[in-house]
């Protein structure tokens, strides 16, 4: 069996080293376009592309559907991993056996693009992996496979994101024996349907007026990205590593205040929370400690 590839981030690593490896036959790599790095601005491959030129794959890198539907057209399988593209149906039907997606969720829950990032911000701690078949909805299709994890209620989007890359490959390689041997995918359940749109900036600003264990899932559940944040004396500011406490001075939501080493902010219900780290704008991450003691903060003072 011919399979392509169609991924972009890192996550796709795992499964791709395993592929390389395995019985099948790893044709082609397909990718995005090179894009500007954040700090040098100059075009550089995604960490897909890189992964296939080191290992003399060829690789694809476009979006234009024309050029990928010639090139899936010539491969059995397409295994799709963050590509970040939606496929007409032209698409999904070139290659023999379709196309098959790796997401990051129990289907049907968390439908979309943002499914661990949504699970962790709503409290979750059962995490998963859904291989399905892509048909025309948006992960509507029949599923082959799960895995499932449970994390703790410390875990951040990127740690979670690295342990199912993991745990994807199990699922992957169950769904590519159910092809070769002929065993059709189930149907998703009616039931339970959730959906993950993306984060936008705005979803990741704070709101103190909610409680502690609302901002801290909202901090772990967009840590490394988008960064949960707030404004600091009208600059934004960064929310790393917080953590749910029951200590700490009596606050008003947004209020700052500082007990024993360590630095809090209130939220509702005279609750605070606890902060780690934090990002000042045009600053690296440092512990909020080290940022207290050059902030010059006096009584009263607030993040907004």
């Amino acid at each position: 069996m011919r399979i392509g590839v169609a991924a972009t981030p890192l996550v796709a690593i795992p499964t791709l080293d395993w592929l390389f490896e395995s019985e099948y036959e790893l044709s082609q790599i397909i990718s995005t376009p090179d894009q500007p790095s954040a700090r040098s601005k100059k075009l550089e491959p995604s960490a897909v592309s890189q992964w296939a030129t080191k290992r003399n794959l060829p690789c694809l890198a476009t979006r234009d559907f024309v050029e990928l539907r010639e090139c899936f057209a010539k491969l059995d399988l397409i295994v799709v991993i963050g590509f970040g593209a939606i496929f007409p149906p032209e698409l999904i039907n070139a290659p023999k056996y379709g196309c098959i997606n790796v997401h990051f969720s129990l289907l049907p829950q968390w439908r979309g693009a943002a499914p661990v990032q949504r699970a962790l911000m709503n409290g979750e701690t059962n995490l998963g992996v859904s291989v399905f078949q892509i048909t025309e909805g948006i992960d509507t299709g029949p599923v082959y496979s799960t895995a499932s994890v449970i994390v703790d209620t410390e875990c951040t989007y990127g740690d979670a994101l690295e342990r199912l890359s993991v745990i994807g490959v199990k699922s992957v390689a169950m769904a590519l024996e159910m092809i070769r041997t002929g065993q059709l995918p189930v149907e998703q359940a009616s039931g339970a349907v959730s959906l993950a749109p993306k984060i936008s900036r705005q979803d990741a600003r704070i709101d103190w007026k909610l409680t502690a264990q609302i901002i801290h899932n909202l901090v772990r559940g967009v840590n490394p990205e988008p960064g949960a944040w707030t404004l600091w004396r009208g600059e934004p500011m960064q929310i790393r590593k917080s953590s749910i406490s029951h200590a700490g001075p009596s606050l008003s939501p947004g209020e700052i205040g500082l007990e024993g080493g360590s630095f809090f902010v209130g939220c509702s219900v005279n609750q605070n929370l606890e902060i780690l780290s934090l990002i000042p704008a045009g600053k690296r991450e440092m512990s909020a400690a080290q940022w207290s003691n050059g902030a010059r903060i006096i009584s009263g003072d607030r993040f907004e």
